[in-house]
């Protein structure tokens, strides 16, 4: 077993180089907190909840910030663990890890469909004639060639990426309140007033089960607030770096998501948002502003981008890793003389090209979207529940290094259950409508590919020894509290068998 499955704290020289410094690990997260589903998908949300989708937000939000805490902590405890499938394989069995890593990769791969076709969607704002494909295709081609280079380009391309996000975000807020305050009122449309978040019929206009609906394409704006947890290999400082990042989530939730369509929301009855289009375009439209609506349309066609840019780096680095623990092919482990996992991104951009097909063939934007990003949020959900799972498992095992920790999870164990309790909410609220329910019966499929894969690969020699080291680490663990049971019941503890 790597030094990771001791428990111990030292390191080797990743092969991956350290260029992503605090500014970059900072806007990576925040542009792993505003993805797509925000842009693209909120519309829907709104349509489904009514107001009451702030609360969904928050709900989510809190809930994910925890886990990503329990994240935090983790790779935090040990410099060996270059992810959160390392820490999986550790402390779960190498199923775990492999399990992990390629459901991570599957569920960037799906949320990069769904960032193809969004792309798709925005281009087509302009150039309506213009067949989908084509902006797909381009799309794929430059993700690619966005990510050759250096790790430190990635970050300065996704740095700015973010910024735009942050800055666009933050000047929709303004320019919504402004109209609010000044009492703006669209042509044939309502007046802008916090009251039409309740004149509507309630905070609830849409029942309880209004309510639920909204938990479906809410949690995939969430995919890849975990995106940082990839970075550990590659960070400058992590172990001053990554809880900065973490403990901002909140902050973030707060603003981009709670804020930002509340103010959609009081400019815009929310009635009147169409679900096929972006809220944040639509607003600017509906208020007879244009130009503004083109910007904003840039602006999320430029978050779309993002969000697929981060999702084909961690893809990337998610089979680099898996190659070099024998759960992948050993081609995919090799490095560009800049460092980079080429084979592993050409792999990822491959099946991006599914998202092409998709525009190609499908005859709506909105429900290709809604198919790909249910997949991909019970796929995302699969790993925070892993990752919650290993957090039980760590802290019933490795309790001193529990202590130990500057960056203790809040909540603790509790607190994991009540995540995982929330996990099975969400899994039943996507059981209540079709298209959900559809991609929800469609996702064991992958999962049963996965476990036929695991049948085979474990056969394999590099495989056998890792599981035997890590029963071995399992039988070292029974033993010691057998003899700790023993010699509290005795008050007898030899020497040799003291721990």
């Amino acid at each position: 077993m790597p030094a990771a499955a001791t428990g111990t704290t030292e390191s080797h020289e990743p092969g991956l180089s350290r260029q992503l410094s605090n500014r970059h690990i900072q806007l990576i997260a925040i542009g792993g907190a505003i993805g797509t589903g925000l842009f693209m998908g909120s519309g829907k949300t709104i349509s489904l909840a009514g107001p009451s989708v702030i609360f969904v937000y928050m709900i989510i939000g809190a809930m994910l910030f925890f886990v990503m805490r329990a994240m935090g902590e983790l790779l935090l405890s040990n410099s060996s663990y270059k992810s959160f499938s390392d820490f999986t394989a550790d402390l779960l069995g190498p199923w775990a890890g492999f399990f992990t890593g390629w459901t991570y990769w599957f569920c960037w791969i799906v949320t990069g469909i769904a960032d193809v076709i969004a792309i798709a969607g925005y281009v087509s704002y302009w150039w309506g004639s213009l067949p989908l494909w084509i902006p797909a295709l381009a799309s794929v081609a430059m993700l690619i060639g966005l990510n050759l280079p250096t790790v430190k380009a990635f970050g300065e391309t996704e740095f700015w990426f973010a910024l735009i996000k942050i800055v666009a975000i933050v000047g929709l807020i303004v320019v919504g309140l402004a109209m609010v305050f000044t009492h703006f009122t669209a042509p044939g449309g309502a007046e802008a007033s916090f009251a039409n978040l309740w004149d509507g019929g309630g905070l609830f206009p849409t029942g309880f089960m209004g309510f639920v609906a909204g938990f479906q394409i809410a949690t995939f704006a969430f995919v890849g607030i975990e995106l940082v947890g990839t970075t550990a290999a590659e960070a400058k400082d992590p172990d001053k770096n990554l809880p900065k990042a973490i403990n901002s989530i909140p902050v973030r939730v707060m603003l981009f998501y709670v804020v930002g369509l509340t103010v959609i929301m009081a400019v815009t009855p929310w009635r009147e948002i169409v679900p096929e289009r972006s809220p944040f375009v639509a607003m600017f439209s509906l208020a007879g502003l244009g130009i503004a609506a083109s910007v904003i349309n840039f602006v999320v066609l430029t978050s779309a981008t993002s969000s697929a840019n981060s999702g084909i780096y961690s893809t990337s680095r998610m089979v680099y890793g898996l190659a070099e623990e024998g759960d992948a092919p050993a081609a995919f482990a090799r490095l560009t003389s800049r460092r980079v996992p080429a084979n592993a991104l050409y792999l990822s951009g491959v099946f991006l090209l599914a998202g092409v097909v998709m525009v190609a063939v499908g005859s709506s934007i909105i429900e290709a979207f809604t198919i790909v990003t249910t997949i991909a949020s019970l796929c995302f959900m699969f790993v925070w529940t892993i990752i919650v799972i290993s957090y039980i498992v760590y802290r019933r095992r490795r309790p001193q290094l529990h202590e130990a920790s500057a960056f203790k999870m809040p909540g603790g164990v509790p607190m994991c259950y009540v995540i995982l309790g929330f996990f099975g909410f969400l899994i039943w609220a996507f059981t209540q409508k079709e298209d959900t329910l559809r991609a929800l019966l469609m996702t064991p499929v992958w999962f049963a590919v996965l476990a036929v894969a695991w049948a085979v690969l474990r056969r394999r020699p590099v495989q056998m020894a890792r599981a035997a080291a890590f029963t071995a680490e399992a039988d070292r663990r029974a033993f010691r509290r057998w003899t700790i049971g023993r010699c509290t019941r005795t008050g007898r503890c030899p020497a040799r068998e003291r721990v």
